[in-house]
């Protein structure tokens, strides 16, 4: 017999957590504790819900690190005990939150599960309902009483999406994220649709591992026609600085300025990692494919191949905070570890 799913409810801040004050009009943040009163219909879901917040919820453009390790911590501290998790969380920045956890997490076998809204959950017109309930549904889904999903996940609008992978593109829409480079894992209609053969392969032999460590000496460049070499200069010279994400163009295309090569040789030279990632919302870095990119590859700039900017600054954080060998780093980011490239 399937013993009832337990699953926390982790709120770390965001839209999806505010209620209006009817005298006022104004926006305040929701007592969780509450929960059960404020959303009824989660009474016919068959999970048992717990709750936790952190003491002081934040919007999430003030996301840190500092912060991924407190949301980290907790469901390090309650994994045991819990069969999946689901994090309430604002929009803004969850693609960065949800990709950083996914680095975080190693030898994940329970579901976690980002979501918020873009309306709070006291309004008429709120999408913060249907995310919540649908995102601890599927947090609950079980087979032989053994979590079906075990990976970090996104799910907003209908659609679960695996976290690394995704981006938010709409700030006025319901459906605010995209998935641009891997297919959605479930969709929510009138029931279910679940696309197993792309989820991750849940291992429960290898225990849980966190990684706490995330060293933020990195930077994210947007190239840009016109970008001069006294900019750039100064940025790869900035004290500490050990990673760039840099956006080029197209398949992964570059200036080949003689000045623009060389300040990329003496960074890598000096042990600065450089990836390079594309400015499309869809399709890949394929180094070598265009002469403006074959110079990138010939100086061992790294491939982010299909990578989200989000996955890719997260990561390089992650594997900066592992102390990987300068002749293994960049071996370690063109591997896949959570899904997140092909």
């Amino acid at each position: 017999m399937q013993s009832k799913a337990k699953i926390l409810l982790i709120y770390t801040g965001g839209t999806i957590g505010m209620m209006k004050d009817f005298e006022t009009g104004a926006l305040k943040a929701f007592n969780f504790s509450k929960l059960l009163q404020k959303i009824p219909e989660l009474k016919q879901l068959d999970c048992d819900i717990e709750t936790v917040s952190f003491d002081a919820p934040i919007d999430s453009s003030t996301m840190n690190p500092e912060k991924w390790v407190e949301i980290a911590s907790i469901i390090e501290k309650n994994y045991t005990d819990f069969d999946g998790f689901v994090v309430l969380h604002g929009s803004d920045t969850m693609s960065y939150s949800a990709s950083a956890l996914s680095f975080m997490l190693e030898n994940l076998s329970k579901p976690v599960i980002f979501t918020g809204s873009q309306l709070p959950i006291g309004d008429l017109r709120t999408d913060a309902k249907e995310n919540l309930i649908t995102a601890i549904q599927i947090a609950s889904l079980r087979e032989h009483n053994k979590p079906v999903i075990g990976e970090v996940c996104l799910y907003f609008e209908y659609k679960l999406y695996r976290g690394n992978r995704t981006t938010k593109i709409n700030a006025e829409n319901f459906n605010a994220f995209i998935s641009p480079n891997y297919p959605m894992l479930i969709e929510s209609g009138v029931n279910l649709k679940t696309f197993p053969e792309l989820f991750l392969p849940v291992s429960r032999e290898k225990k849980l591992q966190i990684h706490k460590n995330l060293d933020t000496n990195v930077v994210i460049i947007k190239m840009f026609p016109g970008i001069s070499e006294s900019v750039l200069s100064v940025i790869f010279d900035i004290p500490k600085l050990k990673g760039i994400v840099l956006e080029t163009y197209g398949a992964g295309n570059a200036p080949l300025e003689e000045w623009f090569l060389y300040l990329l040789k003496k960074a890598i030279k000096s042990g600065l990692q450089i990836v390079n990632v594309t400015q499309c919302s869809i399709g890949s870095v394929t180094m070598g494919k265009y002469e403006t990119s074959t110079a990138l590859k010939e100086i061992g700039v790294i491939s982010g191949k299909d990578i989200t900017t989000e996955a890719a600054i997260t990561k390089l954080m992650y594997l900066l905070g592992q102390n990987v060998s300068q002749d293994n780093f960049k071996i370690q980011f063109e591997t896949s570890l959570r899904g997140e490239m092909l």
